[in-house]
């Protein structure tokens, strides 16, 4: 009998884990269709480089004010709720962005999104987290491997949607009726944190702000932080410019730039994949050193060498390189603050301004010097990687017991 409901209670688990890497899976299918699409959705709404930079700014800074909230009750019971109404405004979000005419209402379906996006997905990847937090490394890793297989669909998804009905709305009418499907799934869960880590209801909001006060003042959480929002240039905004890189700059065609969006999307995938084996032998922060100082060397090769196809091989080079960024980084934040993962989420969205500035910055770049020039700004990520990165060999668990003294 105890073997049956062993048995049982695992396989209910693996069931919520693959539901919460569908919903990382979805969100990155919207996002990869976003960047694949947007030269398409520049052309039919008209869009400008500083339009298409506050289409990225102002929903960030809109879900800057409202995400912390999530964050600050969602290691409570209202974690479920918040989820599945994040869930519900993600799906009407991308329905919006399907059925938009002009630049004011494809933002307003952005700003709808950006929200519903951190409490649908952000949560459930702390959720995630709270299955073992012992493994939080390996566990970032199979969420990003998740992400990346959604990056790589996006563009595709596309095609094949232009292939047929000729329509890039179609594509966001499908992803949402996609999430629709997840979003049914994830309502068979309860999303409780497990026992050892759930934290008393009577902490209350105050007492929660309290220690986000406390944890942004720590420097080995701001560090963490800031390292997140910069290795981001390599990784989310170099692909939201990457189609329009190689449409304006490189002079290929929207087929050709689709193309690399979805060869980095796809070498990227792989380098998700094998990192799931690589980190139970290697310590991540000595292969985020080393990822680092090739993506120095490769990304200035990139942007000067001339012709599509040596570029698109650079691409792939690079999508491979830069692969665990985001999971090892986010990995040692959940780890600094153990047993806190909706902590994580608040603290991660107060922060996110340098995140949601820094596309906006790019655009009035591009706007005045040439998009060709503001490609150079990328190459702040592996620079700040390479100097922040900590040298020393101070284990996760060391660290943590540090900040929550």
């Amino acid at each position: 009998m105890l073997k049956y409901l062993s048995r049982r209670l695992t396989r209910r688990v693996g069931l919520f884990v693959f539901v919460l890497l569908a919903i990382e899976f979805v969100d990155e299918v919207a996002f990869g269709l976003d960047q694949a699409a947007l030269p398409l959705i520049r052309d039919a709404l008209n869009l400008n480089y500083v339009q298409i930079g506050l289409l990225f700014t102002i929903p960030g800074l809109v879900a800057m004010v409202i995400e912390p909230l999530f964050g600050l009750i969602a290691d409570g019971k209202a974690r479920r709720r918040l989820i599945l109404g994040g869930g519900v405004g993600f799906v009407a979000a991308l329905a919006l962005t399907g059925f938009s005419t002009d630049f004011l209402m494809l933002i307003f379906a952005f700003c709808l999104f950006y929200p519903s996006s951190g409490a649908f997905v952000s949560l459930s990847q702390a959720a995630l987290m709270d299955t073992d937090p012992t493994r939080h490394e390996q566990n970032m890793a199979r969420w990003t491997f998740a992400g990346a297989v959604g990056v790589f669909v996006g563009p595709l998804l596309l095609g094949a949607i232009m292939g047929t009905t000729g329509n890039w709305r179609d594509a966001y009418f499908a992803v949402a009726i996609i999430a629709l499907v997840i979003w049914f799934a994830a309502t068979r869960f309860p999303f409780a944190k497990s026992a050892q880590i759930a934290e008393p209801e009577e902490a209350g909001v105050r007492a929660s702000l309290r220690e986000v006060w406390r944890a942004i003042r720590n420097w080995n959480i701001i560090r963490w932080l800031v390292l997140l929002e910069f290795a981001d240039l390599m990784m989310d905004i170099l692909n939201a410019y990457l189609a329009l890189y190689f449409v304006d700059v490189v002079r290929a065609g929207e087929s050709s730039a689709g193309i690399a969006v979805a060869v980095w999307a796809g070498v990227g995938l792989i380098g998700d994949l094998l990192l799931i084996p690589l980190l139970e032998r290697v310590r991540g922060l000595t292969y985020l050193r080393i990822s680092a100082a090739l993506n120095f060397i490769l990304y200035p090769a990139f942007l000067l060498v001339p012709g599509f196809i040596p570029k698109l091989i650079i691409v792939a080079l690079l999508g491979f390189t830069n692969a665990g960024w985001y999971s090892i980084l986010q990995a040692q934040l959940y780890s600094a603050l153990p047993g806190r993962s909706g902590l994580v989420v608040t603290i991660n969205s107060v922060t996110s301004i340098i995140h949601d500035l820094l596309p906006l910055m790019i655009g009035v770049v591009a706007e005045a010097f040439g998009l060709g020039s503001a490609m150079w700004l990328m190459l702040l990520g592996p620079i700040a990687l390479t100097i922040g990165i900590p040298r020393g060999q101070k284990t996760l668990t060391a660290a943590a017991e540090e900040n929550v003294q």
